[in-house]
């Protein structure tokens, strides 16, 4: 069937492919969550329901995108890997940048109630999101490394301020002041002598982030192979034959561990290959 005479404006449509052969990395970002957890009366400084909700959320993005090998998050918002050799969308920026915000932040509104029943939604949360290539391996292990260290530099920082305003009766204003300039060692001195806190006792999910990790898994299946004589041809009796035969499938397991030294990586060879 012919176009229409109006078809001419799709040329205007310029085509966004991503360069082949490297790693895509898509972070998604809460916009403006400090208002948002402020006026929904988020716990301070890490609210578990909030973080699982967001776990929800990536878990759901992962279900759908097959290519998703691996996730990082960390308070607002999440990093996607891809397979380096996925041609989702056949790379398509656009496509892949607005399907999986959308699929992040519906899942997230859509199962805000169950994670935090008690707290009415006010309004739409948004989240915004970028792509980023990379070229090797070592970018992607460094970028993990990177949100994983941002995750412990504020999740460190946030712990004291709190502690200095819900506990020590300081104004925010007085605990941004106190802070100001010290070194971690000393924020773990504060936290230590003024608060009893150990800070390297707390949850490992509020110090080193959300991975969620595709990994795979080995199922035995019996698979029948027709029938044989039992060898008493008086009775006709015959059973099957069978034979068991591995089969692999893959899983979204949730972890809160080190992603920066080598281990996680050594325990996982294939996650970076393909």
């Amino acid at each position: 069937m012919a176009g229409s005479r109006y078809e001419y404006v799709k040329k205007f449509e310029l085509p966004d492919p991503l360069l082949p052969g490297t790693f895509m990395v898509l972070r998604v970002d809460g916009h403006a969550f400090h208002r948002l957890s402020s006026d929904h009366d988020f716990i301070k400084p890490n609210d578990e329901r909030a973080l699982q909700l967001m776990d929800r959320a990536a878990r759901d993005v992962m279900n759908q995108f097959k290519e998703i090998v691996l996730a990082f998050g960390e308070s607002d918002e999440y990093s996607f890997l891809f397979r380096r050799n996925t041609v989702v969308y056949s790379r398509r920026q656009s496509k892949i940048l607005t399907n999986v915000t959308s699929l992040f932040t519906s899942s997230y509104v859509f199962n805000w109630s169950q994670y935090l029943p008690n707290t009415a939604l006010k309004y739409p949360p948004s989240f915004d999101g970028r792509i980023v290539l990379y070229p090797s391996v070592k970018e992607i292990r460094d970028y993990f490394a990177w949100r994983q260290a941002d995750t412990h530099i504020n999740n460190l920082y946030n712990t004291i301020f709190w502690a200095l305003v819900l506990e020590g009766g300081e104004t925010t204003a007085q605990a941004h002041a106190t802070l100001k300039g010290t070194s971690s060692s000393v924020k773990h001195e504060m936290l230590h002598s003024k608060f009893g806190i150990n800070y390297n006792t707390l949850p490992e999910r509020y110090r080193k982030g959300s991975i969620l990790v595709r990994e795979e898994v080995l199922q035995e299946a019996v698979l029948l192979q027709g029938n044989e004589a039992t060898g008493d041809q008086s009775d006709g009796a015959a059973r099957r034959k069978s034979q068991t035969k591995v089969k692999v499938r893959t899983t979204v397991e949730l972890l809160h561990c080190d992603i920066i030294g080598d281990e996680f990586w050594d325990k996982r060879p294939n996650l970076l290959l393909y």
